[in-house]
């Protein structure tokens, strides 16, 4: 999972300003979801199947993890499916994409830690 979130994340750093807000969200989202699935599983826990960035933020809560700094990621949630398909709208605010890339790498490389200290895999 974190192989793939990193893929995403990947993905999103080389999308230009030009790309659509529905695919930079996909991929925005798609990052974060992976991301707290693996941490999740990293944990030795069963993440649930769902899209739900805000579900995910609670299971790993239960861990007593603190998510707060990524609290506020549980917004990208609906571009998983509704906004993918339909559209964000004209009235949807423009997603600050630096400020967000540089919170899912935050995510990510907590992830990417906690994963070493679980289990010895990859770097510290």
């Amino acid at each position: 999972m974190l192989r793939a979130a990193e893929r995403d994340l990947l993905t999103l750093r080389s999308m230009n300003s030009e790309a659509p807000e529905e695919s930079f969200g996909f991929h925005l989202q798609q990052a974060v979801e992976k991301a707290l699935k693996a941490w999740i599983a990293a944990l030795g826990a069963q993440y649930p199947l769902t899209h739900s960035i805000k579900t995910l933020l609670r299971r790993l809560q239960a861990f007593s993890v603190d998510t707060t700094p990524f609290e506020g990621l549980d917004e990208f949630t609906p571009y998983a499916v509704t906004f993918r398909y339909e559209g964000v709208g004209p009235e949807a605010q423009p997603i600050a994409r630096e400020a967000t890339i540089t919170l899912v790498e935050t995510l990510v490389e907590r992830v990417r830690r906690q994963l070493h200290a679980e289990t010895g895999v990859g770097a510290p």
